[in-house]
């Protein structure tokens, strides 16, 4: 089907009616996508598991440099998302198609960036962060994954960009098709070919573009969106925009990965490089169970935006409140079945000789962080609301707050001059998370309500 870029579509229809119904509706396709994009970062660590301690652990230490890369290619995004939304609620189709454009270029120019840095600076990063005897392995991994960022930025910006449009149904398709593809042609490469850690690499790029040459075949006709290059126009106030929500959000993740790196580093002192391997893994399935709930938070960030390029600023408390107890009720659900279930779900990361010891010590981790998914709704919904009216840096602050100054001095706190060892990081992250949540949501109801303030004193002016 051709459209001819002028209608609009459903996607556009939904996140500019009825707020509930658009969370609903966004929200839904969103988190069977990332399901199975998760569930494939769980067979990656199974199938890497089977070749050993050291590779899980590996890959455990290559983790906070990837989450600086996804981070940054999310960010974008994110970036995406917030801008080309608020063009889309503001009915300015053309200055939407040429956001989008700014976005192509900003890959090019991402790409290019870490591609020279971590050509350079990944052994040494590894170093730092105490990988060892692990080491080569690392490498081995990174170096073929980071060879291919291209593909994993441009997927990252081309969802953002479909997400602005509320096409979730496509986002979906590409996402789930990818992480399919990856979980066939892991054991391919891993095993069958023998390439071992380099083959869980070679699956992840050439699945990601595989999927890059899809999206780009819907982009020349299928979506709301134009990304037609005779409709670009440079502009440094759209490069602006874009990277005030970008950049805090990429540099969330940044945040994430020092969380990441420094914990690896305090688990290294109390505990070994086993209770890095521990965290790696265990930490797989944490993202898991609260992909739903971060599912929801991305949906906001468009809603938001496209309420707020209309200036239906009454919708913000109503797209809020109503995402927080959505994902409240699906974080419950998962933190009882993961509790039930730890046992059973430790035993798929030790069926190999080398791993089988760590079994009850996952269990033990997946059974604290059940109390973690309960507040992450609170937390990420509120950042969601401040990407999507373009105040990037307030999501960053609030990431900082929550995962420096809270959840690694609790967790130092409790592991090292408390001596409970890595009982005390896991209880770390938890506290961290819930006092950061807390402060998240105070302050965006307090932006939402001088916002709200604001439209009524002008309306008040307007009518005098």
């Amino acid at each position: 089907m051709t459209n001819n870029h002028q209608e609009e579509t459903e996607g556009v229809a939904t996140i500019l009616g009825d707020p509930k119904k658009a969370v609903l509706k966004l929200s839904g396709p969103m988190i069977i996508a990332m399901l199975i994009t998760s569930l494939y970062n769980l067979v990656d660590s199974v199938w890497v598991a089977g070749l050993g301690e050291g590779a899980l652990a590996a890959i455990g230490f290559v983790t906070p440099v990837f989450l600086v890369v996804i981070g940054f290619s999310n960010g974008l995004g994110a970036g995406a998302t917030s801008v080309i939304s608020r063009f889309i609620g503001a009915k300015n189709k053309k200055e939407a198609d040429n956001a989008a454009l700014h976005i192509m270029l900003l890959t090019i120019i991402f790409t290019i960036i870490i591609m020279v840095s971590l050509g350079m600076f990944l052994r040494p990063i590894l170093e730092i962060l105490g990988s060892g005897t692990t080491i080569e392995l690392g490498l081995q991994y990174g170096n073929i994954v980071f060879g291919g960022v291209f593909f994993i930025i441009f997927t990252s910006a081309a969802y953002g960009i479909l997400r602005a449009e509320g096409n979730v149904k496509k986002t979906t398709y590409a996402m789930a098709f990818g992480a399919i593809l990856n979980i066939i042609l892991d054991p391919i490469f891993i095993y069958t070919l023998g390439f071992g850690i380099a083959g869980a690499a070679i699956a992840t790029v050439l699945s990601l573009a595989v999927v890059s040459f899809i999206i780009l075949y819907w982009f020349r006709g299928d979506t709301y969106i134009n990304i037609s290059p005779k409709n670009f126009k440079y502009s440094t106030d759209t490069i602006k925009k874009i990277l005030e929500v970008g950049l805090p959000a990429g540099a969330e993740f940044l945040v994430i990965a020092i969380l990441a790196g420094t914990l690896n580093i305090i688990l290294v002192l109390v505990s070994g490089t086993d209770a890095v391997a521990i965290y790696s893994a265990g930490w797989r399935v944490v993202i898991i169970a609260i992909v739903p709930i971060i599912s929801v938070s991305i949906s906001v960030v468009a809603i938001i935006g496209a309420s707020f390029g209309a200036r239906k600023y009454e919708n913000f408390t109503i797209i809020q409140n109503y995402s927080i107890k959505l994902g409240t009720l699906i974080a419950i659900i998962t933190a009882v079945t993961t509790f039930i279930l730890a046992p059973y779900i430790a035993d798929i990361f030790t069926y190999s000789p080398e791993t089988m010891g760590l079994g009850p010590l996952i269990t033990d981790f997946l059974r604290v962080m059940c109390l973690f998914y309960i507040f992450v709704p609170v937390g990420s919904v509120a950042t969601s609301v401040f990407q999507g009216v373009g105040k990037g840096f307030n999501s960053l602050i609030l990431t900082i707050i929550r995962e420096l100054l809270l959840a690694v001095v609790f967790a130092y706190i409790l592991a090292i001059p408390l001596g409970m060892g890595q009982q005390g990081v896991w209880w770390g992250i938890v506290i961290g998370n819930i006092f950061g949540s807390i402060i998240a949501y105070l302050w965006s109801k307090m932006y939402i309500g001088r916002l709200t303030n604001i439209k009524d004193e002008e309306e008040e002016i307007e009518i005098i």
